[in-house]
């Protein structure tokens, strides 16, 4: 698919706009200051991002990758790069389907948040009211861990408890009691410990309260109401996937292709979700409210409000220079780009990387999807958002001094007095 230039092809929701076409302009400089209640984001800036996109994966050789760029209720650009598979000739497009690892943590915040609006469950129920084999070495705490702490990723257990043993093919029913060895290094809710088998803990939560197994409540209250064509929950859903992408890891040097590892595909609240870009991009553009028969605003504020500190991600690589502060909320990485609120999350897993990222501000998101275990897509997310929010800010500092716009920090409480077609 060539970016921009077919992106309609992509938008088939019918309550999504046609991409609108940009004026010509003279300048770089004038494009960059035309306002975004008129403009959608600059056109050279998107195809910067595609320039890099394919630069960067041509230096690092990756075998295939997929990205997509939402903004407002339109993907306005998504394109493939490379191979499904290493020594085919099945190119990776923007319907390609990935395993999204820990992305599909976002998810399970969602279908929770969904299900406990309609009485299903409440956040305060404590766990072992569901699973009552789960208990720490103190059971004092047992009755402590709330369904909230789950995927607000603070049941303050030491972090990524018993990830070794998902890793070595434990089904869930075996890792459960390992934690009666354990105590939380704070009560739930005070601290950070991030978790693959108690956050999955929220799939016998929604399977005891709705009678219906975490697939099926996927499909029925996420995948198919907001039209993602070939987003799918576990192995199966992925093996069954035609245009799929094959996992590759790196050996003395080249990338090697390698069969699927079914293990975290257990823990599907965790990282059992396949998705590919165009997925990821409707998934977004609900995640920016436009979608709101699905994720009304009260549940999307309820889903990135702030649930617990994260001081560790502030030195993350790449990160580093641009995160002034980072939270959990439930499902969801709430960072503080700069001066610009960032939701985000990552995904990593045997031979796949995902990140996917939004602005709601700006009303702008970025999904990327390798089939190769590299740090790239990190150098890959940080430039997009450095360079989109440079650019924006640098907008809004030319329509202030025009007085067509409020700070973007301001523009929701106090929308600009002067109007559009003085802008």
């Amino acid at each position: 698919m060539n970016g921009v230039n077919n992106i309609r092809k992509l938008n088939k929701q019918p309550d999504v706009a046609e991409v609108p076409v940009l004026k010509r302009v003279c300048s770089l400089v004038l494009l960059l200051t035309s306002s975004l209640a008129n403009a959608a984001v600059p056109d050279p800036l998107v195809r910067e991002f595609e320039q890099f996109f394919q630069q960067q994966m041509a230096e690092q050789n990756i075998p295939g990758a997929a990205y997509a760029i939402v903004y407002k209720n339109r993907i306005i650009a998504a394109n493939g790069y490379g191979v499904r598979e290493v020594g085919s000739n099945l190119p990776v497009d923007a319907y390609t389907v990935f395993r999204i690892a820990s992305v599909s943590k976002t998810f399970a915040g969602g279908l929770a948040a969904i299900l406990a609006a309609q009485g299903h469950f409440r956040w305060d129920d404590p766990v072992v009211r569901y699973v009552p084999e789960l208990s720490f070495k103190t059971r004092s705490f047992n009755n402590k861990l709330k369904v909230e702490h789950l995927l607000s990723q603070s049941t303050g257990v030491i972090a990524n408890a018993y990830d070794n043993l998902i890793e070595a093919n434990y089904p869930p029913e075996r890792i459960i009691p390992h934690f009666n060895k354990l105590d939380p290094l704070c009560n739930p809710g005070q601290c950070y410990g991030y978790q693959n088998v108690l956050f999955s803990l929220i799939e016998p939560v929604l399977q005891q309260t709705t009678k219906q197994d975490y697939a099926t409540l996927l499909k029925r209250n996420i995948f198919e109401p907001l039209k993602m064509p070939t987003a799918s929950v576990g192995l199966q859903g992925y093996l069954d996937s035609p245009n799929r992408a094959t996992p590759h890891v790196k050996a003395r040097g080249q990338w090697h292709a390698r069969a699927v590892n079914e293990s975290y595909y257990r823990f599907a609240p965790a990282a059992g979700v396949n998705a590919s870009a165009v997925d990821l991009g409707y998934w977004l553009i609900a995640q920016l409210g436009y979608n709101p028969d699905v994720l009304p605003e009260p549940l999307l504020e309820q889903i990135t409000s702030r649930k617990v500190r994260t001081p560790r991600y502030l030195n993350r690589q790449m990160w580093r220079p641009h995160l002034k502060d980072a939270h959990y909320g439930l499902g969801w990485r709430l960072y503080k780009f700069g001066q610009e609120q960032l939701v985000f999350h990552g995904g990593w897993v045997q031979g796949f990387r995902a990140e996917l990222a939004y602005s709601k501000e700006r009303e702008l998101g970025l999904v990327i999807l390798m089939n190769a275990e590299s740090r790239v897509i990190t150098e890959l997310t940080t430039h997009f958002w450095s360079t989109m929010f440079t650019a924006l800010q640098q907008q809004d500092r030319q329509l202030m001094l025009a007085g067509c716009k409020a700070p973007a920090s301001q523009s929701q409480a106090s929308p600009p007095q002067a109007k559009a077609a003085d802008c």
